[in-house]
């Protein structure tokens, strides 16, 4: 026997099954073996071969985000904070985002990153939404997360000429090719060595795929038993371009088609066909996603950045959404996220009951595992994955800790997490990841973005300097 068991945690945050939710265990013990956990409660009596003291400690479910792009994301910073294409609604997708993007020696650097910023926020599993890259499946094992692989494919690029209409250049057969190429990565991921590698379909947009694709790879998703994600609802200009195609809003056409079940999930979401950016002759977009038990994917940050909002997550989850929590950016910080989507959620309905805490933290862990088809992640109960965070409550920005996982989203934030272990093994450690490399990747990043830099000319349609497109704050003498 190898147990390990952290003894009298002062707070177990703790799944009660009768009622099927999150619960505050005071004075507990959480004991895992192998990778799950064997006991969660109060005096455990089993035998133990190392014991951890949970003294000052709160040990809560490690989060579960089910949208992130790690391969690409921690390159804009600096580059996209304040930039959006005012002829495409100040969405920054099709003009910014073909030029800002790492060279291929930089995707390594910036998925590190990403996953060290995700450990450092208490996430234990991810969706990496990416474009294959070499060395992929063993880098995200390297990094001891449980990750979703999720190999993006298409049937089109997009692009702007003029940044103000959107173009699309199709190859439909690149797209299927591209679409078996994913579904052998998934394969893989499944067979990895690491045991915490599993898949998802993501056909990357909707406005960027065939009927066929977004068919064939719904019916595979299905058949191998894997959720099936895709960006939709993403833009006023993507809705345009749906309705202009189709007849019909983003989801009421993925309705159509048959492609909203309980393990699709929609990323982003937000302009729905009563959106006060997109009104539309129906009424019926949220309650398709909650009838047909769709998730959706609320990444905020992405889209406040440039004057964009849901409208709103606590309107979604009372009309019965299933909702997950993602970093589509940087930076890569769960809690930050939580934080900004109540917020957000509050300013939107003008009112502060409409999002309650239990529900921002259900969204983030259950509610993502849910969409991911997992019940054994996003809760602490025997038999699940020893997936965990250990909180310091003592810690000043903690107190006064009469409700401390508001504390941690309001107040304290990352700085008061003190441990995060996947599977059982530590792969954070009092502020410091174990796994990667952080400081090195973050340096070799900012390099790249140099690199980055001096290419923008000639990928931007315009010919701009980067300085153009995105002044500094203040000026360089």
């Amino acid at each position: 026997m190898s147990v390990t068991l952290i003894r009298n945690a002062d707070i177990v945050l703790a799944w009660d099954e009768a009622r099927k939710q999150h619960v505050y265990m005071p004075n507990a013990d959480l004991a895992y073996e192998d990778g799950r956990v064997l006991f969660v409660g109060r005096d455990y009596a089993g035998p133990v071969h190392e014991t951890i003291s949970g003294s000052g400690m709160m040990v809560m479910p490690g989060l579960v985000n089910i949208h992130s792009h790690p391969s690409s994301e921690p390159m804009n910073k600096g580059f996209t904070d304040e930039v959006g294409t005012p002829g495409l609604y100040n969405s920054s997708l099709y003009e910014y985002l073909p030029i800002f993007r790492p060279d291929p020696g930089a995707v390594h650097s910036c998925v590190k990153v990403a996953l060290s910023e995700l450990l450092l926020s208490g996430v234990t599993t991810v969706a990496d939404l990416s474009m294959a890259h070499p060395g992929w499946l063993d880098l995200l094992a390297e990094s001891g997360m449980r990750v979703c692989i999720a190999p993006m494919f298409r049937s089109a690029r997009w692009f702007t000429k003029n940044g103000h209409v959107v173009e699309y250049e199709w190859d439909a057969a690149a797209g299927e090719k591209a679409m078996a190429e994913a579904f052998t990565l998934v394969e893989r991921a499944e067979q990895h060595e690491s045991g915490r590698l599993f898949g998802m379909a993501v056909p990357a947009q909707i406005d960027t795929c065939t009927p066929e694709l977004l068919k064939d790879s719904h019916d595979e998703a299905r058949r191998r038993g894997i959720s099936w994600q895709i960006h939709a609802a993403q833009s006023v200009s993507e809705f345009h371009e749906i309705t202009r195609r189709h007849g019909f809003t983003p989801i009421g056409w993925l309705h159509e088609q048959g492609l909203l079940d309980e393990r699709a999930i929609i990323g982003h979401g937000i302009f729905l066909d009563d959106h006060p950016s997109t009104p539309w002759h129906t009424r019926r977009d949220l309650e398709i996603l909650a009838e047909t038990g769709t998730t959706v994917a609320h990444c905020p940050t992405v889209f406040a950045r440039r004057g964009i909002t849901l409208k709103h997550l606590g309107r979604y989850k009372r009309s019965g959404v299933n909702m997950g929590l993602g970093t589509d950016t940087y930076p890569h910080n769960m809690l930050d996220e939580m934080r900004l989507a109540a917020y957000l959620a509050r300013t939107q309905a003008t009112d502060p009951r409409s999002i309650s805490t239990t529900e921002l933290f259900e969204a983030a862990t259950i509610g993502g595992a849910k969409a991911l088809g997992r019940e054994d992640i996003g809760r602490l109960a025997a038999g699940c994955r020893a997936d965990f965070v250990l909180v310091d409550v003592t810690h000043p920005q903690m107190r006064p800790a009469r409700d401390p996982v508001r504390s941690l989203i309001y107040a304290a934030g990352d700085r008061a997490l003190r441990a995060v272990y996947v599977d059982g093994r530590q792969v954070v450690k009092d502020g410091e990841v174990l796994t990667m490399d952080y400081p090195a990747a973050a340096a070799e990043l900012h390099e790249a973005q140099k690199r980055c830099e001096a290419e923008v000319p000639e990928r931007d349609w315009a010919h701009r300097p980067a300085e153009k497109i995105a002044p500094p704050s203040f000026l360089w003498t």
